[in-house]
């Protein structure tokens, strides 16, 4: 098995693309935009959240969103369509909503986030930069005194795992970050974890590009190429079609997002894929922006200081595979800024952009081989696509050339 395809250029192709090629396999990159982290990888929160992993399925989400379904502004939000995968994603999701099913997918993320810290960091050790990496800390703030003692309670759970965090109470809060001082008074508490980390995932994609040159690794990026579906002998894949062409190939990546869900329905998958759509405001740093990233639990909102820029991001909208802006969301977003944050970024200069996250009910992603003999996915990572990417890409090529799987990274591959 020589000649791999992959479909879809985002971190999660990405990553796979380098770690394949980096085991002397011969890669080729399609995408249909004209150049790499176009889509879900261009303008996401920023952060490198490897201790923050719970899925997003719990117990107390069923009610949470019959509440936020009443609320103009709620943090998530659900417009039930006349369509099928919709209702049976929110189904299987409904059957994951329990402290059982949570805590073991959190324990999994726990492990693929580990591993992808570790090479992460070996990228860097080893030379890439350029993408506005630094490790400072994240503080996720509480407004409601019961949710910050609920979130003390799952401190013992994270630290078994290997989470090095601490609560503090909300003067402590504003001590440890000063941009959030108008504040006092409205912060109940907060969790602090030193280690996490923010960078810019599209320029980390464009360098990691760059790096795969300077490398000289076999891989073949094609761009502005829309795959129309699959030659087949039986169970196995001989080329992707495309709108130009075809292209010859050994296996199979399917790495697009939730742009996979089409393209598996072709080869006879019905994954259990649905976007959650989340928006962001990109802006320069104002005069009091955070040193740390800080996460507003109850708002549901993130603010990463990356580079000179500010990222904010937020939301979590089912409301089916449409990735254009919604005005009053954006709106909502800049309010909640505004109340909050105020002089963290130039508002007034900010970017506004939409992404489609592709999503698993668990929230645990899908690495592995499905469907046909020679096809593999690496999809599902949801809102932590960034965070897991490496881990997820290096995994994909351990499964991919039979090689051993590292301890605690299994339970990850499709059901067959």
């Amino acid at each position: 098995m020589e000649r791999i395809c992959i479909i879809g250029g985002g971190v999660i192709g990405l990553t796979s693309a380098y770690y394949l090629a980096q085991r002397g396999l011969s890669v080729t990159v399609l995408e249909q935009a004209d150049d790499v982290a176009q889509a879900a990888s261009r303008a996401n929160g920023g952060q490198l959240s490897y201790s923050y992993v719970s899925p997003l399925a719990d117990a107390g989400m069923p009610m949470k969103a019959l509440g936020w379904m009443l609320k103009k502004d709620a943090p998530m939000r659900l417009k039930l369509r006349a369509d099928p995968r919709q209702w049976a994603w929110l189904w299987q999701f409904l059957r994951v909503c329990n402290v059982a099913a949570n805590r073991s997918g959190t324990a999994r993320l726990w492990q693929l986030a580990q591993h992808s810290r570790a090479l992460m960091q070996q990228l860097r050790d080893e030379g890439l930069e350029g993408y506005h990496w630094r490790r400072n800390g994240k503080l996720v703030i509480f407004r409601q005194a019961a949710g910050f003692e609920t979130a003390q309670r799952l401190l013992d759970y994270q630290r078994s795992l290997g989470a090095e965090q601490r609560a503090l109470d909300g003067n402590a809060c504003l001590e440890l970050e000063p941009a959030l001082q108008n504040q006092r008074g409205r912060i109940a508490g907060g969790i602090h974890t030193p280690s996490e980390e923010v960078a810019d995932c599209r320029l980390f994609c464009l360098r990691l590009k760059e790096r795969i040159a300077l490398e000289g690794l076999d891989v073949r990026f094609c761009f502005g190429e829309t795959v129309t579906g699959f030659e087949c002998n039986g169970q196995w894949i001989d080329a992707v079609l495309t709108k130009t062409g075809r292209y010859d190939c050994d296996a199979v990546v399917l790495a697009a997002g939730v742009g996979s869900v089409a393209l598996g329905r072709q080869l006879g998958l019905r994954l259990p894929l649905y976007p959650l759509k989340g928006y962001s405001l990109d802006m320069p740093l104002g005069s009091q922006a955070p040193r740390l990233s800080v996460t507003d639990f109850d708002n549901k909102v993130l603010y990463a200081p990356i580079g000179e820029r500010l990222r904010v991001a937020a939301m979590v909208d089912l409301v089916g595979f449409d990735n254009r802006i919604d005005r009053g969301r954006i709106d909502t977003l800049t309010r909640l800024v505004r109340s909050s944050l105020p002089q963290s970024g130039l508002l007034e200069s900010a970017l506004p952009w939409a992404g489609l996250r592709p999503a698993t009910p668990s929230g645990v992603p899908m690495i592995g081989r499905a469907g046909p003999d020679n096809l593999w996915l690496n999809l599902g990572h949801g809102a932590l696509g960034f965070t897991l990417a490496a881990g997820s890409g290096e995994l994909l090529a351990r499964q991919l050339l039979g090689r051993p799987i590292p301890p605690g990274l299994d339970g990850l591959q499709p059901a067959q």
